[in-house]
């Protein structure tokens, strides 16, 4: 599948009284965007939004042309992204190969023969071969992350949406993970936040920070290091210069909190 394209228009949410979103508008097409910002800056209410689980309260999103709104178009969509959500469960007692198998009927992706040569091959991405009939519930942390990332890959969509994507992951697996998104943003479009700011400026071709809400910047992670002034200029000093949180920090584990 080729690479999706995001139009977000004047996009709002609120929950309660508190705003999450205040008139966010992005254009997307391609390559690897990351999202920056401090912990109910917005992240995971726009993925929720541009993955259509969660209604937004102004504004338009249309994904390749079809409105996220309205119903037909919403089913549609689905069928052409992939989403990792900050927090993933799995049945415990469900086997690795079983859980993807399930995701991938529910994908349409073929039958038995086809589904068994794509579960191969998302595992095979994200280290997970050597798993296929271990039980979910057996799984590391970082494990089931992976199990998260294979099940976003399935039926190479157009757009690709990770929250957090390397958060439980060891060294070793994160290296991997970023080779492994680094060749999928050549015909993908990849949305992933994350409090890791070098990672996000090693990776992603285009940072957006979001800070109560809103946009306050978009641009190269190159336009981002000069924002900081230092000698040598570096993303992190940029980051700090918009106000961002720093040191990052990294949600705890459980549910997120609404406003993010």
């Amino acid at each position: 599948m080729t690479a999706s394209s995001v139009a977000v228009r004047d996009v709002s949410h609120r929950f309660g009284s508190r705003p999450a979103l205040t008139g966010v508008s992005i254009a997307l097409h391609g390559g690897i965007t990351g999202l920056l910002g401090p912990n109910g800056a917005g992240k995971t209410t726009l993925l929720r939004s541009l993955a259509t689980t969660l209604r937004w309260s102004e504004g338009t999103i249309h994904v390749d042309g079809l409105d996220a709104a309205s119903v037909q178009p919403r089913t549609e969509i689905r069928r052409r992204l992939g989403y990792l959500p900050q927090e993933v469960a799995f049945p415990p007692r469900a086997k690795v190969f079983d859980v993807l198998d399930v995701m991938a009927v529910h994908k349409e992706l073929g039958d038995a023969r086809t589904r068994r040569r794509e579960v191969g091959r998302v595992v095979e991405l994200v280290g997970l071969s050597s798993e296929l009939r271990t039980r979910a519930g057996a799984l590391s942390v970082g494990m089931v992350r992976r199990l998260g990332i294979a099940q976003a890959l399935l039926g190479s969509p157009g757009l690709l949406l990770l929250d957090e994507p390397m958060a439980g992951l060891d060294p070793e697996a994160r290296m991997s993970l970023r080779g492994v998104l680094v060749e999928l943003g050549r015909s993908t479009t990849i949305v992933l936040s994350t409090h890791l700011v070098d990672e996000a400026a090693a990776l992603a071709d285009r940072l957006v920070v979001l800070r109560d809400g809103r946009i306050v910047f978009d641009g190269s992670p190159r336009q981002l290091a000069a924002r900081g002034g230092g000698d040598p200029p570096s993303a992190e000093q940029g980051y700090l210069a918009l106000g961002g949180d720093w040191p990052p920090t990294v949600p705890p584990p459980g549910p997120p909190p609404p406003t993010d």
